[in-house]
């Protein structure tokens, strides 16, 4: 065995370093934006992925100890806003409080979504199905419409914002 290497159950009570391996993978940044009744509502979230081509497919799981958990499962639409490199206080903000809209630029999309401009990319959703995730939900949805430009993204890994640097 590698010095390097540590082994452990994760159901044995390591959550923290279960939660530290997971973030070992480098992911994607995401905001997710809905209409929460009373308003625009968004949440930071990198557990977002492509499911189908065909249909049009993607999912996104929202932890059920959110304060906001109940208002994105009661959201049959929502967008999943893809960050850039230069969106990082974005996501810090959406991290912090659901509702920084006037912070950002934004507009009212179909079904009063709040849509984040500028992103790299907008998928405007419809959701299909839910399934428990254990501590998460996990939500699929119908992309209806996309909105990209060109740009880095911004990567999260062990627990920090980043870039993207081209492999040699």
């Amino acid at each position: 065995m590698n010095a390097l290497t540590h082994s452990f159950d994760p159901a044995q009570d390591n959550s923290r370093e279960f939660r530290a391996a997971l973030g070992r993978f480098g992911t994607g940044v995401t905001v997710i934006t809905c209409d929460a009744g009373d308003g625009p509502l968004g949440i930071t979230a990198n557990s977002f992925a492509s499911v189908s081509l065909d249909p049009p497919l993607v999912l996104w799981s929202p932890a059920k100890s959110s304060s906001r958990y109940p208002f994105f499962m009661a959201a049959d639409h929502f967008a999943i806003h893809v960050v850039g490199a230069e969106q990082a206080d974005l996501c810090t903000a959406f991290a912090r409080n659901g509702n920084p809209f006037d912070d950002f630029d934004w507009e009212m999309g179909d079904h009063n979504v709040p849509l984040l401009n500028n992103c790299l990319s907008r998928f405007e959703c419809t959701k299909v199905a839910e399934h428990d995730g254990g501590d998460h939900s996990i939500v699929i949805a119908r992309v209806r419409r996309v909105t990209t430009r060109e740009g880095d993204p911004l990567l999260f890994f062990s627990g920090r914002y980043g870039g993207f640097t081209e492999a040699t």
